[in-house]
C-alpha cells in the first residue's frame, strides 16, 4: 500500500467511538471484572516470573487459559427474560420461570465463550506462522551457527572493549537468524561471557552485549514471535482481514534498529573493557587477573560448543529467507526457500545429516522438523489464550470504553501524542509482564491497533513502535525484567576460572541496546522521523 510521510500530508484524527456496539456479555460485580482474566494472568506471570524464576511460555499459556476459565465464573447468568403471556396454573409459570433462566444462563455462558472464539480466530494467521518459522528456526540451530562465529573469536585476536562489541554483533546476527531471544541468550553467554571476560572484557558490559544482541535479534528478525505479533495485530483501516506484512514492518524499522545498534556497538568498544565502568574495580579486575597473558584460542578453548568455520555458510540460508521477505513481503515463501536452501547446503557441506531433518530416536521423532514445530507450541497456545481474552474484553465494551477515552484524551487528538500513548502503555504492560515481550504485545497490540488507526498511523508504524518500544527500557528493569534475569543468572558458575558473576542490578545499569532504542524510538516520535499515514487519511 502507498504511503505518506508527514511532509505531504497531515492526517485528520477520527473521532473517538466505540466501534464494538453494546456489550454482549456483563460480569457480577460490574464491568471492570472483564479485566479479572488479565489479573489472573498477570499474577501468575509475577509469581513464576520474578518471585519463584520459573523461565517457562507454557507456564504463561496456562496462566492464560486458566485466567479465562476462571473469569467464565463470574458471568452473569440472570440475564432471561420470562415468558409473555397469560398463564393460568401457578405450577406452569414457575416451570416457565426456571426454564427461562436456564436458557438466559446458558446463553449468557454461550457468549463468553463465543468471545473468547471470536479473538481466538484472528490469532489463526500468527499461530500458522509461529509453527512454519519454528521450523526455519530449529534448522539454524541444528546447524551450530554459533559454532562460526566461536572459530572467529578464536581467531581474531582482538581483547577488551573491542571484544565486547564484536561478540555484540555476533550475538545480533545469531539472535537476527533464529529469531528467539531467550534461546539466542542461553546459547551465547557459555560461548563468549567466560571467555570474553578472560580476554579484558568488563563483565557487566559484555553480559549486556549478549543481552542486548539477542533484543536486537528478536526485535528486528522477520521470523521472531514479536516482529510477526507486532505486524498482525496492526490492520489496516477499514479492513480487518487486512493487517501489516511482515517484511514491510521490517523494512521501515531497520533504521531505528541500525541507528542504536552502531551506537551500542561504538559504546561497547569505547567503554567495554575491563579497565572502564561503574564495576570495573571488583568485578573488572577479577576479568583482567585472569586473562592476563591468555589469548583468543586458549579463552575459548574450553567452550561446550566446538568451533567450526563451515558452519558460517548457513548464513546464506539465512540471507536468502531475509532478502526474499523484504523483496517480496511474502513470508511463507522466504520460510520455504530458507528450510529448502538451509537443508540443501547443511546436507552438502555435511553439517547436517538426513536424520537431522525427521527421524526417531529412541522412540520419539527426532530432526529440526519436528523439534521446531514442537518448540513453538507453547507460545502458539499462549498467543491463543490472550487473543481470547481480548475477544472478552471487546464483548464487554470495556476495550471500545478505553480506546474512546484515550482516543478523546488531549494526547490522541494529534499523531505525536497517540504515540506517545503508545509509547507510556506498551512500555507499562511490559513492566507488568515482567518483560515477556510476545505476551505484551499480544495484550497491548488491540489498543495499540485502535489507537492508530484513529490517527491515521500507518500499520508499519505501530508495529514498530509496539515492538521497540516493548524492547527498550521495559526489559532493563532489575527484579521485573526476565532478560535481566535470565542474563545474571548466567555469568554465574564459572568462579573456579577467575570470571566474576554479574548482579541483576550490575546488569541492568549496562543494558546499552535497549536503552538506546527507546531513545531512538522517542526521538522518532518527537520529531516526526519516519513516521508514515495510511493512503488517504485526512486527505
Amino acid at each position: 500500500m502507498t504511503t505518506q510521510t508527514t511532509a505531504t500530508v497531515q492526517p485528520t484524527v477520527q473521532p473517538a467511538t466505540q466501534t464494538g456496539g453494546k456489550p454482549t456479555i456483563r460480569f457480577y460485580g460490574g464491568p471492570l471484572v472483564a479485566l479479572l482474566p488479565l489479573a489472573v494472568f498477570l499474577g501468575f506471570c509475577i509469581e513464576f516470573f520474578v518471585v519463584l524464576k520459573a523461565f517457562d511460555m507454557g507456564v504463561l499459556a496456562m496462566a492464560a487459559l486458566s485466567a479465562l476459565l476462571v473469569t467464565a465464573l463470574f458471568v452473569r447468568t440472570d440475564g432471561g427474560t420470562k415468558q409473555d403471556g397469560a398463564v393460568t396454573q401457578d405450577g406452569a409459570t414457575k416451570r416457565d420461570d426456571r426454564a427461562a433462566k436456564r436458557d438466559g444462563a446458558a446463553s449468557s455462558r454461550a457468549h463468553y465463550w463465543n468471545a473468547v472464539y471470536a479473538g481466538v480466530r484472528e490469532a489463526t494467521p500468527i499461530v500458522i506462522l509461529l509453527l512454519a518459522i519454528g521450523m526455519f528456526s530449529q534448522l539454524i540451530k541444528s546447524a551450530n551457527l554459533s559454532g562460526g562465529f566461536l572459530w572467529i573469536a578464536q581467531h581474531v585476536g582482538v581483547s577488551g572493549g573491542l571484544l565486547s562489541a564484536l561478540i555484540f554483533l555476533f550475538v545480533c546476527i545469531i539472535a537476527t537468524a533464529t529469531g528467539s531471544s531467550l534461546g539466542t541468550m542461553f546459547t551465547a553467554f557459555p560461548i563468549f561471557y567466560p571467555a570474553g571476560v578472560l580476554l579484558g572484557a568488563h563483565p557487566a558490559f559484555l553480559a549486556a552485549a549478549i543481552v542486548g544482541g539477542a533484543i536486537f535479534g528478536d526485535n528486528l528478525a522477520p521470523i521472531s514471535d514479536t516482529t510477526i505479533i507486532s505486524a498482525s495485530t496492526q490492520h489496516y483501516s477499514g479492513d480487518r482481514r487486512s493487517t501489516a506484512d511482515v517484511g514491510g514492518a521490517v523494512r521501515t524499522r531497520f533504521k531505528y534498529s541500525a541507528v542504536a545498534g552502531t551506537a551500542t556497538f561504538l559504546l561497547l568498544a569505547l567503554f567495554g573493557g575491563s579497565g572502564s565502568g561503574s564495576v570495573a574495580g571488583s568485578a573488572g579486575s577479577a576479568g583482567s587477573a585472569g586473562g592476563a597473558g591468555m589469548t583468543g584460542g586458549a579463552a575459548f578453548a574450553n567452550s561446550a560448543v566446538a568451533a567450526d568455520p563451515k558452519t558460517l555458510l548457513m548464513l546464506l540460508p539465512v540471507a536468502l529467507m531475509l532478502g526474499t521477505v523484504v523483496l517480496t513481503k511474502d513470508l511463507y515463501l522466504s520460510i520455504i526457500l530458507g528450510i529448502l536452501s538451509g537443508a540443501g547446503v547443511g546436507l552438502a557441506a555435511g553439517i547436517l545429516g538426513v536424520q537431522d531433518i525427521v527421524s526417531v530416536k529412541d522412540g520419539a521423532p527426532a530432526g529440526f522438523l519436528f523439534e521446531g514445530v514442537n518448540s513453538m507450541m507453547s507460545t502458539v497456545i499462549l498467543v491463543i489464550a490472550v487473543y481470547g481474552i481480548m475477544g472478552v474484553l471487546q464483548a464487554s465494551g470495556l476495550l471500545d470504553a478505553l480506546l474512546s477515552r484515550l482516543g478523546g484524551s488531549r494526547f490522541g487528538a494529534s499523531a505525536r501524542g497517540t504515540e506517545l500513548i503508545i509509547m507510556v502503555g506498551i512500555t507499562v504492560t511490559t513492566l507488568l509482564f515482567g518483560g515477556v515481550t510476545s505476551a505484551s504485545m499480544t495484550t497491548f497490540g488491540k489498543v495499540c491497533d485502535g489507537l492508530g488507526q484513529r490517527a491515521g498511523l500507518h500499520p508499519y508504524r505501530r508495529a514498530n513502535l509496539l515492538d521497540g518500544f516493548a524492547n527498550g527500557l521495559a526489559v532493563c528493569i532489575p527484579f521485573l525484567s526476565v532478560f535481566v534475569f535470565i542474563g545474571s543468572s548466567l555469568t554465574s558458575g564459572y568462579a573456579e576460572n577467575g570470571v566474576v558473576a554479574v548482579s541483576v542490578v550490575e546488569l541492568s545499569a549496562h543494558m546499552v541496546y535497549p536503552a538506546l532504542i527507546f531513545l531512538v524510538l522517542l526521538g522518532s516520535v518527537l520529531t516526526g522521523w519516519g513516521r508514515i499515514y495510511e493512503r488517504g487519511i485526512g486527505e
